[in-house]
């Protein structure tokens, strides 16, 4: 307590030299800055992620359960049996998903079927994307079999959102090789008729490549009778997600995967949190080398305050409480450059939240959001405040200890 005492004491008394001062305040304002831009940094990463995970859509399930290994498993399975009659899920679809080719509008494309059974409406919130709003989702009426595409694909191949008569679709036939004399003998082919309605999520994967349709249609077009690649699942209303995950995990075994939507779009929230990551240790080193400023600081007050610690000794203070009083110094800088970045940082980002001053671009409307998005998580706070308290300690501890021991000599 005695070195820390004499250290606050020398932080907040007036220098005998302008310039020691000076160097003082240009410490405190850089470690300041550095973590303010931690902060402010940190906070704009979390906000893009929870504006993607904003984007969640219908084709984003609450739960989603796929085989560990292999591709597709028959729908009556014991294990998905058994899942079916779980008392804490609300809507069980079933999924059956693969590639194919289209041709439309004398264009080809590679498209995903997606086909699911007739209860898919109670699963998703089709409200939110169908377009134009007003149309109706249908999977099949009668002989007749309907895909709902993305709008971007209904662009690429100039459809439209209608399209008239059959759109031929291909899908390459199981265990044969391609019939190089006629190839069109390898494939299986059917026909999509429009519903009069396209989807929009606003996520390109899906607008650009996914078609829905009915289950009944995409098993006779891959020759999967009776399987299924997914099961979506919507719980009731209520239950905690997390248990429930944790449930169906043991449930089924390490057959499957239970995915929450985040685990499902994982390869973009990890590439996300890997820029964080980068981010986050570029500027923790931008933070140490405002941190040397410290050591400048420290050594001309170590050369103002010779006589103090000449006195200090003859009071009785050893050497070890001495090299401490200007430790503690320099910790106090970091600290108290902390607070104030820390504190500067939460201002800029509740500036940014409620005026979105800074914009993603000059046009208005050109992205999905104006300004960058911010959200601002305890966790990083705390990170923030602790990564400031060990660059500071690393920068001090081994110039103070140098430091003292010539002024103690």
């Amino acid at each position: 307590m005695f070195s820390f005492f004499i250290a606050r004491r020398y932080f907040f008394s007036r220098k005998r030299h302008l310039t020691t001062g000076i160097i003082s305040v240009i410490s405190v304002c850089g470690v300041a800055l550095a973590t303010a831009a931690l902060v402010v940094t940190l906070s704009v990463f979390n906000g893009f992620r929870d504006m993607v995970a904003s984007f969640f859509t219908a084709f984003d399930p609450e739960l989603k359960v796929t085989l560990a290994e292999g591709k597709t498993i028959v729908s009556d399975d014991p294990a998905l049996k058994k899942l079916k009659t779980s008392d804490f899920i609300e809507v069980y679809t079933e999924v059956l998903e693969d590639q194919a080719l289209i041709v439309g509008n004398e264009r080809q494309w590679v498209v995903t079927i997606k086909g699911v059974s007739d209860n898919f409406a109670e699963q998703a919130d089709l409200s939110t994307i169908l377009y134009p709003a007003d149309g109706d989702f249908v999977l099949h009426a009668d002989v007749l079999q309907y895909g709902v595409m993305g709008i971007r694909l209904a662009a690429t191949l100039g459809l439209g959102t209608s399209y008239e008569g059959g759109l031929p679709i291909y899908a390459p036939r199981r265990g044969e090789r391609v019939n190089l004399g006629n190839p069109m003998q390898s494939f299986t082919s059917d026909e999509l008729y429009s519903p009069g309605v396209v989807f929009a999520t606003n996520q390109n994967p899906y607008d650009s490549e996914y078609i829905l349709t009915s289950l009944e249609f995409a098993r006779k077009l891959f020759d999967q009778q009776n399987r299924v690649s997914a099961i979506e699942l919507k719980l009731k209303p209520g239950t905690d997600l997390r248990r429930a995950q944790t449930d169906i995990r043991q449930m089924l075994g390490e057959r499957f995967r239970v995915q929450d939507r985040y685990e499902q779009q994982e390869d973009t929230f990890r590439i996300m949190q890997v820029e964080k990551l980068i981010a986050y240790l570029f500027l923790t080193f931008i933070l140490l080398v405002a941190s040397f400023n410290i050591i400048s600081s420290l050594s001309m007050l170590m050369i103002e305050k010779r006589e103090n610690v000449a006195t200090l000794r003859s009071l009785g203070a050893n050497d070890s409480q001495i090299r401490r009083i200007f430790l503690f110094e320099g910790w106090l800088i970091s600290g108290i450059g902390a607070a104030v970045g820390i504190l500067g940082g939460l201002v800029l980002c509740w500036v940014q939240i409620r005026f979105g001053l800074i914009k993603l671009g000059h046009s208005e409307g050109a992205f999905i959001v104006d300004a960058y998005p911010v959200s601002v998580e305890t966790t990083d706070i705390l990170l923030t405040f602790v990564t400031v308290l060990l660059v500071g300690f690393v920068a001090v501890w081994l110039p103070v200890r140098r430091l003292t021991k010539n002024l103690l000599a």
